[in-house]
């Protein structure tokens, strides 16, 4: 794929903690232009070390991109600070929400108007915001750390709007959230692709309803893509929905390794 048809591009990264802990193996991905692509897997499968890796937080955690490349718009990010990335439209919704809860709502919307620094003619949309997330309107004089975890996750999300971002890299939107809650906020990201035209990494647990509004999907295992392909196909993927339920036929665990299809293509861990 073309920089012109991709926002992101992740080519062979390979990625260690400490000097001595191996997370990321060969991982290849891409963002096309306007689309969700989701990123998928059990937890310790490098989902999350994905995401900070494309937007410069890793050394905060003392790890290390040691091989490999990523592309952002077409230009190399591994010289770029994570402040330069947000400025250049390149935005993180960290895992937990991360609301500075000794502020009120609208004080964390424009906490997040820096990254709108140095860009011409823009400006902050809290009007965008609030059609988005009108109960955010309801609190905006309210303190974030009194608003309920989903009520948090709809301001972490509308900080990522307010710093008008080409690419918005979303960490577990649906942890910790009831179903209901879950629903309605995958339907605003949705309605936020479609309508913004934004780009979106999403990284999921709950592979059905990310896949639901994603185009393309990803699925991870011990730091390597093990199968991808459009979102439609692998919702409906026998293996994948047999991964998912975690169960082989006779009540044992089952990795995606064990799985016929995948060692018929075994070729994506080569």
């Amino acid at each position: 794929m073309s920089a012109a048809e991709s926002v992101l591009e992740v080519n062979n990264i390979e990625v260690i903690y400490n000097k001595a802990v191996q997370v990321l193996r060969g991982l290849s991905l891409s963002v096309p232009r306007g689309q969700i692509v989701a990123l998928l897997g059990s937890n310790g499968a490098g989902k999350s070390t994905t995401l900070k890796t494309v937007s410069g937080l890793l050394g905060l955690e003392n790890g290390e991109l040691t091989r490999g490349e990523i592309r952002f718009e077409g230009k190399p990010l591994a010289a770029s600070k994570p402040h330069e990335l947000v400025r250049a439209g390149l935005f993180h919704v960290m895992e937990g929400r991360r609301v500075f809860e000794d502020l009120t709502v609208e004080e964390n919307l424009v906490s997040a108007t820096y990254a709108l620094t140095g860009r011409s003619g823009a400006k902050a949309d809290y009007e965008l915001v609030y059609e988005y997330f009108p109960r955010l309107y309801e609190r905006r004089n309210g303190l974030a750390g009194y608003l309920s975890g989903g009520e948090q996750q709809m301001l972490a999300i509308g900080r990522a709007l307010i710093a008008r971002p080409r690419l918005i890299l979303l960490d577990e939107p649906s942890l910790g959230l009831a179903p209901l809650l879950v629903e309605n906020i995958f339907q605003i990201i949705a309605r936020i692709n479609a309508e913004q035209k934004v780009s979106m990494l999403l990284v999921e647990q709950n592979a059905s309803v990310a896949l639901a509004v994603a185009h393309y999907g990803y699925i991870m295992e011990n730091g390597k893509v093990v199968t991808d392909g459009p979102a439609e196909r692998l919702a409906a993927d026998q293996d994948v929905r047999e991964f998912y339920l975690g169960m082989g036929g006779h009540g044992e665990m089952k990795s995606f390794r064990d799985i016929k299809h995948y060692k018929r293509r075994k070729r994506w861990l080569s």
